[in-house]
């Protein structure tokens, strides 16, 4: 198992998230209609039901409107969600792997690839990303829910594949078809997980400098912003210096 990293780097940005509350319960709200209707509504029988309700109790979105999103699944009004993955490059060379729930295909595809020629990228080919990434299970959890080493242990007992701990918490890899099952073993360790879900991990990450971190972070910011884009992948990091330069 790995150690230190800074994987916060790599994902999507909490901070960003954490600014548009309103447009992260829009999407959280989809995600757990979506997974009620895939599966039984019934948390402790879907697993993927059971990771959306726990994303969204972790973003501190109320009970009400978790099961006004649950119920919305089986109503005679509700939408029919297309799941869409689309990739890309960005500056630098980074690769982006875009995640989206859509209920309009071409308004999608049109706002992603827009977004993608407006911030210096390019979307490419079903394909021309994800060889460079695992499909994998993620748990994470805060820092407070304790130290590099207990976690560490608490996910080798688990069954755990893989372990990242840094000043901002910590994230626990899986194997896909491991996931829940590790998660629910972590629950009795650790308490709920933060989330619980599947994610794209790169094999190899590119480090960006700062000619082109301001202008990738533009990108993926205008990515997250859209409705119909759930997550954003990406294979980069950035330094402590060139975060602190373009921020």
């Amino acid at each position: 198992m790995a150690g230190h990293s800074k994987y916060k780097n790599i994902m999507y940005r909490k901070g960003a998230q954490d600014k548009k509350r309103s447009a992260t319960f829009s999407k959280l709200a989809r995600e757990i209609t979506v997974a009620a209707k895939t599966g039984v509504p019934d948390p402790d029988m879907n697993a993927r039901l059971r990771a959306a309700v726990n994303a969204a109790k972790a973003q501190s979105m109320p009970k009400d409107n978790i099961q006004r999103s649950i119920d919305k699944a089986s109503g005679a009004d509700a939408e029919n969600y297309e799941e869409i993955r689309y990739e890309g490059f960005g500056p630098g060379g980074v690769s982006l792997v875009v995640e989206a729930l859509t209920d309009n295909r071409n308004r999608t595809a049109t706002s992603v690839r827009t977004a993608f020629s407006k911030n210096g990228g390019n979307l490419g080919a079903s394909g021309s990303v994800t060889h460079g990434f695992s499909r994998v299970g993620l748990i994470e959890y805060p820092a407070a829910a304790g130290d590099a080493d207990k976690v560490f242990e608490a996910a080798i007992e688990a069954g755990a594949e893989d372990v990242e701990s840094d000043e901002d918490g910590h994230q626990i890899w899986t194997s896909v078809d491991d996931l829940h099952a590790v998660a629910r073993a972590l629950e009795a360790a650790l308490g709920e997980a933060e989330s619980v879900k599947l994610a794209w991990r790169p094999t190899t990450s590119v480090d960006v400098a700062e000619g082109d971190a301001e202008q990738l972070l533009k990108l993926v910011d205008a990515l997250e912003e859209d409705d119909d884009v759930q997550t954003v992948w990406g294979n980069y990091e950035m330094s402590d210096a060139v975060l602190e330069k373009i921020g």
